[in-house]
């Protein structure tokens, strides 16, 4: 009798050879400011406790990502991700065309994302905290540029799982599931 492998995959093709690209401090954190994010949106007014703690953690996970992005491993530093915006726009032209490049990271779209969440979340956590101040406490014109940028947040995470999906479709590799593992397919 012939044993079989687990290795192998019908039609005899062996499975991708996989890589480890988000170490685990990346994939806590996007999970839990995603979490965070949509507690404090959600609590706004109505759980001021909850909404505050929100605020103040994700503050806390914010800057921590910050360092992380100086200090991390290769994938997690910035200098590996954070592009200038005229490759960020031939790479999203490139997606449009349906022939943008596979990067083990992230791509320079995915980059300029992770920039522009970090800088619409600490911006939605100074404004926060600097209203509970007595120099800004009822401040309307604060409370409008807290709501606007939290809101603004919303249209940058809906673009971000467009940009997820689409570049999960493009490459055909599942990258939700890459985010919870750490791992991606190693090469084409």
């Amino acid at each position: 009798m012939k044993t079989v492998s687990n290795t192998i995959q019908a039609g005899g093709a062996r499975p991708p050879a996989m890589v480890r690209v988000w170490d685990p401090f990346v994939r806590i954190f996007h999970w839990s400011l995603a979490s965070l994010f949509v507690l404090a949106y959600a609590t706004g007014d109505e759980i001021e406790r909850v909404h505050v703690a929100a605020g103040y953690t994700m503050a806390g996970l914010v800057g921590a990502r910050v360092l992380w992005g100086v200090v991390g491993p290769r994938h997690a530093r910035f200098s590996n991700f954070a592009r200038p915006p005229r490759e960020v726009l031939a790479y999203v032209r490139d997606v449009a065309l349906l022939r943008a490049p596979r990067y083990i990271g992230h791509n320079p779209a995915g980059g300029a994302m992770i920039v522009a969440l970090l800088v619409a979340l600490a911006g939605t956590c100074v404004t926060g905290y600097m209203m509970t101040t007595d120099a800004y406490w009822g401040s309307k014109m604060l409370e409008h540029v807290h709501e606007f940028l939290a809101n603004s947040t919303i249209g940058l995470v809906v673009a971000h799982v467009l940009g997820v999906l689409i570049a999960s479709f493009e490459h055909r590799e599942n990258l939700v599931v890459s985010m919870i593992s750490g791992r991606k397919r190693a090469a084409d």
